[in-house]
């Protein structure tokens, strides 16, 4: 009987650590995204977090689950019209299809920690209903958490003007690569 508590006890223990998850100040973290032409001109925006869950009770086995507001999609470095005629090519059907796909999600799948507070780690991204492995690392602090993530837009059906789908752009070519620097702050 004593035995039956005893391992009672320890899995309620192990059930309610494995479940404490950090939290996050959403308003106040924030995704940068950054896309280059084949002529190294780029642009470069942000996009906010609906959600954003991580657990790093086992230090070896963080688990994690973001999902972005495509809707919040915008662009840093123009302004005026330009913005505004960026910002709606890259949430029309051209590119993201946010209309029709409000949500991208990155699921993390495996996780090699590096050292003390860097890990490198694989998860599912999925934009536009598409969902392929990225690999990418998180590195984690007293006050926050910062990662760098670059996927490959064709994979995720981004076609406009994309070499991977089209022969002799020239200079109108635009980079497969999208560069995202994340910073989820910690409340």
């Amino acid at each position: 009987m004593k035995t039956k508590n005893l391992v009672s006890i320890l899995l309620i223990a192990v059930t309610t650590t494995a479940f404490s998850q950090i939290k996050f100040d959403l308003n106040k973290s924030n995704i940068k995204w950054t896309g280059e032409k084949i002529t190294k001109q780029a642009h470069s925006g942000s996009l906010a977090f609906n959600s954003a869950t991580v657990s790093l009770d086992d230090p070896n086995n963080p688990s994690g689950v973001f999902a972005v507001d495509m809707t919040s999609l915008t662009n840093d470095d123009l302004t005026g019209e330009w913005k505004q005629k960026l910002e709606g090519h890259l949430k029309s059907d051209d590119f993201f299809s946010v209309e029709k796909h409000p949500e991208a999600t990155l699921v993390i799948k495996k996780v090699i920690s590096q050292n003390n507070n860097s890990y490198q780690l694989t998860g599912d991204l999925t934009i536009k209903s598409i969902t392929h492995p990225v690999d990418f690392s998180l590195s984690v602090y007293e006050d926050r958490i910062e990662s760098k993530l670059t996927f490959d837009r064709s994979k995720f059906d981004i076609q406009f003007a994309s070499g991977s789908f089209f022969e002799n752009l020239g200079d109108t070519l635009i980079l497969d690569e999208i560069t995202l620097d994340i910073t989820l702050l910690k409340i």
